[in-house]
């Protein structure tokens, strides 16, 4: 019997749940990325992007891959593409939920993902929901152009 997409990433998962709190120096649970986090010279164009309702940031490595760091303001679905370089999600707040090949595959505060290059998928967020990614190769673009 083949194993699904689905099957693969409950045996990935830790035997112990772990539940993730995200909270600052001083005790308070976060809600939203730090300002830092947040400059508007970093701020994704998000005409560019394939959710409606999304804010993102970006930082650029020197070999061109990218760190974004995403909040979907809206309950939202993307639409299926693809990338020439690998695709990385950790779940900060809320629920992603990657689309590949009609299975899903939730993932949950703490939950992580990769996407191989070349894989089409999609997703879906409940609004609220903060997500890191990591790119391998350049993804997204500022809207305050360099």
């Amino acid at each position: 019997m083949t194993e699904t997409v689905e099957q693969k990433a409950q045996n990935l998962k830790p035997k112990k749940e772990i539940k993730a709190i995200t909270k600052s120096i001083y005790g308070e649970i976060l809600k939203d990325f730090p300002e830092f986090m947040k400059n508007p010279l970093n701020k994704i164009d998000p005409h560019t992007q394939y959710t409606p309702g999304i804010e993102g940031y970006v930082f650029d490595g020197r070999d061109e891959s990218q760190m974004a760091f995403w909040t979907y303001n809206q309950n939202a679905k993307s639409t299926t593409h693809s990338h020439e370089y690998d695709e990385y999600i950790v779940v900060v707040q809320g629920q992603y939920t990657v689309i590949l090949d009609n299975e899903k595959i939730t993932l949950n505060p703490g939950d992580e993902y990769l996407i191989g290059k070349g894989v089409s998928h999609g997703g879906e967020a409940t609004s609220g929901t903060r997500a890191i990614y990591a790119f391998g190769g350049k993804r997204a673009t500022r809207k305050i152009k360099e």
